[in-house]
C-alpha cells in the first residue's frame, strides 16, 4: 500500500470543513502494511460537532482488530472494491449502476462533508448491500502529522456524519486519507469498531491515465492482494465507470469472486 500525496479538490474540502486550513500532503512514499499496534488504548477527543437535539445516541460498535486489513472474506480468489471519496451526485450513481449489473458489492469509503451533503446517496449505497467506510471529514492527507486532538475530530465526525446520513448504518471500516494512518488514529479506529483498511491495487484513476491504463493496472497488480482502490468523487470520474466495466467481468472469468474485507 503506498501512500497518496493530496489532490487539488481535497485541499477545497478541507478548507470548507475546517475554516481554510489545508495541511500540507507528504510528499514521500510510505508503506503501512497489516502489523501490530502499539500498546495502549486510544482516548477519542471531543466531538467538534456536537449531535442535533433530540438525536437518539449513539452506541459504539464492538471493537475489532487495529492491524490494517488487506484480506477478503471471500478467501484467497476473492477481491474486494474498494471506492474512495463520493459520495458524488454525478458518479456515485454510475459506480453503483456498474457494481449492481455486475452483481458486485463493494466497499464505500465516504468523506464526512460529502456524505453530509449528499445522505440519499449514502442511503442508495446502504440499500444495494455495499459496506460504508468512514474516509476522514476533510480528506487531510497530512493528517497523521496532527495531533491526536485533531485526528480524533477527522475520525469521529466523519463516523457521526456517515451514520447520520445513512440513517443509523454505521461504517465498518475506517481508510485513512492518503494512507496517512497512525497507531493512534488506528487503535481509535477499531475501538469504535472500523477495522482499519489498506489497498493492495491502487489504479490510479484520480489522475485519469485512460480507461486502457486503469484496466491494465488491475489487470497486471491484481496478484499483489485482493483489495482494489478506485474512486467516485473529486473530478471526472467516467474513466473509472468505463474501467469497472471492464475490469468486473475480466475478474470473474478468471474465477475470482467479489466480498468485503476481513472484519
Amino acid at each position: 500500500m503506498v501512500r497518496h500525496g493530496k489532490r487539488g479538490w481535497h485541499g477545497r474540502v478541507l478548507a470548507a470543513a475546517v475554516g481554510g486550513t489545508a495541511a500540507a500532503a507528504a510528499a514521500s512514499v510510505w508503506t503501512a502494511q497489516a502489523g501490530p499496534v502499539a500498546g495502549g488504548d486510544a482516548r477519542p477527543g471531543v466531538s467538534a460537532h456536537p449531535a442535533a437535539p433530540g438525536a437518539r445516541p449513539q452506541v459504539p460498535a464492538a471493537p475489532v482488530s487495529a492491524d490494517i486489513v488487506h484480506a477478503s472474506d471471500r478467501g484467497p480468489r476473492g477481491v474486494n472494491i474498494t471506492i474512495d471519496d463520493g459520495p458524488d451526485p454525478v458518479w456515485t450513481p454510475q459506480v453503483l449502476r456498474v457494481l449492481r449489473d455486475n452483481g458486485v458489492k463493494a466497499t464505500f469509503c465516504m468523506v464526512g462533508t460529502q456524505a453530509r451533503a449528499h445522505p440519499d446517496l449514502v442511503r442508495a449505497v446502504v440499500a444495494a448491500g455495499h459496506r460504508l467506510c468512514d474516509h476522514s471529514v476533510s480528506h487531510d492527507t497530512a493528517m497523521d502529522t496532527g495531533s491526536e486532538s485533531y485526528q480524533s475530530q477527522q475520525i469521529l465526525d466523519a463516523e457521526r456524519m456517515i451514520t447520520q446520513a445513512s440513517g443509523g448504518v454505521r461504517p465498518q471500516y475506517y481508510r485513512a486519507p492518503g494512507g496517512a494512518f497512525t497507531p493512534y488514529s488506528r487503535r481509535l479506529a477499531a475501538s469504535r469498531g472500523m477495522r482499519p483498511l489498506g489497498w493492495n491495487v491502487d489504479t490510479k484513476d484520480f489522475e485519469r491515465p485512460g480507461t486502457a491504463a486503469i484496466v491494465a493496472t488491475v489487470e497486471s497488480q491484481i496478484g499483489n492482494g485482493p483489495t482494489v482502490l478506485f474512486h467516485d468523487a473529486g473530478g471526472d470520474r467516467s474513466q473509472t465507470v468505463a474501467a469497472l466495466r471492464e475490469v468486473l467481468p475480466w475478474l470473474k472469468q478468471r474465477g475470482y469472486s467479489f466480498g468485503f474485507p476481513v472484519r
